[in-house]
């Protein structure tokens, strides 16, 4: 794992996150790396939502989907 440092932080900053991590008993470290953690994987939940209201719309619109998983490995065997 990587370290980083954060320099010239307000001290303001660094109470608010002090008393957030005391809150959640954990060490203002820990609470700082589930936050950046969390900051971090935000763009793949999103993406994940995205698809998951785009397969809702799609069955809606054309009922159950059929799975493909049988078809695509017929296809895979018969070309050895």
């Amino acid at each position: 794992m990587a370290d980083v440092k954060i320099r010239k932080l307000p001290d303001w900053v660094v109470a608010t996150f002090k008393s957030r991590a005391q809150q959640a008993g954990r060490s203002l470290e820990e609470e700082l790396r589930v936050l950046v953690s969390e900051a971090a994987s935000r763009p793949k939940q999103r993406r994940a939502a995205e698809l998951q209201a785009f397969r809702r719309m799609l069955r809606r619109k054309y009922g159950p989907l059929a799975d493909s998983t049988e078809g695509i490995r017929k296809e895979r065997a018969a070309r050895g």
